[in-house]
């Protein structure tokens, strides 16, 4: 097992280098670069603030020149040494092969630089809006697998009859609810948009927060936590639960099943003694996805409309900013996370079932 996780482990050091080498390549290449932004609003300055800014008189002049051989042939009135300063600020003064090479050699060390457009570090952005998002993928998470699994499981024993097909019913119907819509629902409901004003409408905490009681902030915590955790959760349940079903189906009719029962064994025995460690297979080798969609990119809605300042409204600003080093900082966490959250997956597999040997598989 040493073996295989050691080469697991050297495989993500070329997936993580692909997958960087990529995106880096796409969004290169994509317009409106920062470069071409910060000239935007430069060029939205009057003449006289322009003058100014520049400290020349003759800038339109100097940037006709910088059009005849320059890159940003669109920047008309601004001084050429100005757009040089704005280059060599963003790191667009070394060749691409280059930066890339350098963002590499610090992300060794998890140094991400600093942000484009916020007066912060990378790091320090990416740890202050990590607990929004841990908070709404950890809870949302846990809800969702915590009443799935059971519900599958009892759907399952008694499938076909009155009470499979009422919980499909209500799946299908919440799995076809988009979670904006049901968070749009809540709001106008439960937050004072036309009806009740029951729960806040922004943020994870109360202004006085700081002056609570433990036991008051952790109400106060779980308050704020209810409305976006449910409209996260709405769609979750019915994948999971319909999955967990289908998986016991499958082992309860094999014909191990019907041996455990000729011999006596009871059907609480044989159902989680025997079909659980099976059928719970399928439900592991889902959960890294299911995971990086919840905490990450599934909270991007959520957090627009419950004004909660997380990784996904974060990653979803920097993209339209172009702020590189944060786009490029938040995808190397994702998908090292991801990496990881697979080879967790895969251990995993091993400890529920030990007749499970990835690496003689790999060499037949």
């Amino acid at each position: 097992m040493w073996s295989y996780l050691i080469q697991r482990i050297l495989l993500m050091i070329p997936t993580l280098f692909g997958i960087l080498l990529l995106n880096f390549i796409i969004i290169q290449a994509a317009p409106g670069g920062p470069v071409e932004q910060v000239l935007a609003k430069l060029e939205g300055l009057d003449n006289t603030q322009a003058s100014t800014r520049l400290g020349t008189s003759a800038a339109s002049e100097q940037m006709n020149a910088q059009n005849d051989t320059g890159n940003y042939s669109g920047s008309q009135g601004i001084d050429a040494d100005l757009i040089a300063e704005i280059e060599a600020r963003f790191g667009f003064d070394r060749p691409a092969h280059e930066r890339f090479f350098i963002m590499l050699k610090q992300y060794l060390s998890f140094d991400f630089g600093e942000s484009f457009f916020r007066d912060a570090s990378v790091l320090d952005l990416m740890l202050d809006k990590m607990p929004v998002s841990i908070s709404l993928g950890l809870w949302s998470t846990l809800i969702i697998y915590l009443i799935s699994i059971p519900l599958g499981i009892k759907k399952a024993v008694r499938h076909g009859t009155s009470f499979d097909v009422a919980t499909s019913s209500i799946l299908v119907i919440a799995y076809a609810i988009p979670s904006f819509l049901f968070a749009l629902l809540l709001i106008v409901i439960f937050a004072g948009g036309s009806y009740l004003d029951w729960f806040p409408l922004r943020g994870l905490t109360s202004d006085d927060f700081a002056s609570m009681t433990t036991l008051e902030k952790i109400l106060d915590y779980f308050w704020h936590l209810i409305l976006p955790v449910s409209a996260s959760v709405i769609s979750g349940f019915a994948t999971l639960t319909l999955l967990t079903k289908n998986s016991f189906l499958d082992e309860i009719y094999k014909q191990y099943v019907l041996t455990a029962r000729a011999k006596g064994l009871t059907e609480k025995r044989i159902l989680y003694g025997h079909v659980f460690r099976n059928a719970m297979l399928i439900i592991i080798a889902g959960m890294p996805s299911a995971l990086i969609g919840i905490f990450f990119t599934g909270s991007l809605l959520i957090e627009v409309m419950f004004s909660l300042d997380g990784l996904g409204l974060l990653g979803f600003e920097a993209i339209m900013q172009r702020d590189y080093p944060v786009i490029f900082a938040t995808l190397y966490i994702y998908t090292l996370v991801g990496l990881l959250l697979k080879l967790l997956s895969d251990l995993t597999y091993m400890w529920v079932d030990p007749r499970i040997d990835f690496q003689s598989r790999e060499k037949v």
